[in-house]
């Protein structure tokens, strides 16, 4: 028992020391310029003052996270990189579908992120963008598939975020919009009757942020999702 407890304890600390070996190099990172070179294997033991294998076990850890690569030969070593907006949204939409998180779930989420995305994009004063965005209303109406509608939201969010650059609510509407479409839920918008208010509820949505009315786009944001939750728990009882 003695010993299985000093291994424990001994397996612990490892665990940590890892875990602490990582942290360090991820601010290391961080703070330094994208793609530049941190120090190779040998160097980066000696700087932090852990053995080679803590090290290599921290390596795997930001690697996995996106933010380390290894290059092998003259010239190698570690060095920094950035994670992938969509490769972290994969990872995060898997991770919910291991967990069996509620399927309609990510759809409520989408909605109640929009209503704070459509009002900041209502604030931007940016001509080009607005251009972009006049663009995108004119294809409404040319959106007849599923596979349109798909195509067409992730044109509409690609410009909303450009116009509000706000980071962690496009991960966060990524990961949702991607474990969305992998569950095999219903359609909420379906028939020529869901194609028409698609559209008109595109429509309104639009015209509200070109007319940099935030109260309005809110409003529309608001009502939509309410619309939207009306018909899943109409579902629900089908």
């Amino acid at each position: 028992m003695a010993v299985r407890n000093a291994e424990e304890q001994e397996a612990s600390y490892s665990r940590r020391l890892v875990s602490a070996t990582a942290e360090t190099m991820r601010e290391l990172i961080l703070s330094r310029a994208e793609d530049e070179l941190i120090g190779s294997l040998p160097d980066i033991a000696r700087q932090l003052n852990v053995g080679i294998a803590t090290v290599q076990q921290a390596a795997r850890i930001l690697e996995h996270e996106g933010l380390l690569t290894v290059r092998r030969g003259p010239g190698g070593g570690y060095f920094g990189t950035r994670p992938d907006a969509a490769a972290l949204s994969r990872s995060v939409a898997t991770y919910l579908r291991v967990r069996g998180a509620d399927d309609y779930e990510a759809l409520e989420m989408m909605t109640l992120l929009d209503c704070e995305l459509m009002p900041a994009a209502a604030r931007c004063d940016s001509a080009a963008r607005h251009e972009d965005l006049r663009l995108l209303q004119q294809r409404v109406d040319h959106c007849h598939s599923g596979a349109d509608r798909v195509a067409f939201e992730d044109d509409l969010h690609a410009v909303l975020f450009a116009m509000v650059d706000r980071p962690l609510m496009e991960l966060l509407a990524g990961v949702a919009m991607r474990y969305y479409r992998s569950s095999p839920i219903p359609q909420v918008f379906e028939g020529e009757k869901g194609l028409i208010d698609w559209r008109r509820w595109r429509h309104q949505i639009i015209a509200a942020i070109l007319a940099r009315d935030p109260d309005l786009a809110r409003f529309e944001a608001e009502r939509h999702r309410r619309d939207l939750l009306a018909r899943l728990e109409k579902n629900d009882r089908r």
